[in-house]
């Protein structure tokens, strides 16, 4: 189930938006298609991204992974807890496996970003 109160990218990074900050991760969907993820290269706290931007990877043994910032933002917080324990984005990607915490800059932006009835839709069609 995608969850109803955040917002989504078609690349499947999520941002829970509280304010001015924004918490984000990779879907579900991501996890699931990327397979078991064993590092994550996060970026350094005080980094700025333009939306879009790459700010780190996933690494799974399938494959690696860009990861795609979805507001213009500087990041305020790692979860550091994914340095030991990588796998928590695959067990439990909307909440422990977070990535990064942001201060958003660009709050404009969010209208871009998919509703998650859209996200849905989006990835239905992906797996069509």
């Amino acid at each position: 189930m995608t969850p109803p109160d955040l917002k989504y990218t078609k690349e499947h990074e999520w941002v829970r938006i509280e304010g001015d900050t924004g918490t984000v991760g990779i879907t579900s969907f991501a996890q699931k298609e990327l397979g078991a993820v064993v590092y994550v290269e996060l970026p350094k706290v005080g980094d700025r991204s333009d939306m879009n931007d790459t700010f780190g990877t996933v690494e799974s043994v399938k494959a690696v992974s860009e990861l795609f910032m979805p507001l213009s933002s500087e990041v305020t917080e790692i979860n550091e807890s994914l340095e030991d324990k990588p796998e928590l984005v695959n067990e439990d990607c909307y909440g422990e496996g977070w990535l990064v915490r942001i201060r958003i800059t660009e709050p404009s932006e969010i209208e871009s970003l998919l509703s998650a009835e859209a996200y849905d839709d989006y990835t239905a069609d992906t797996e069509e």
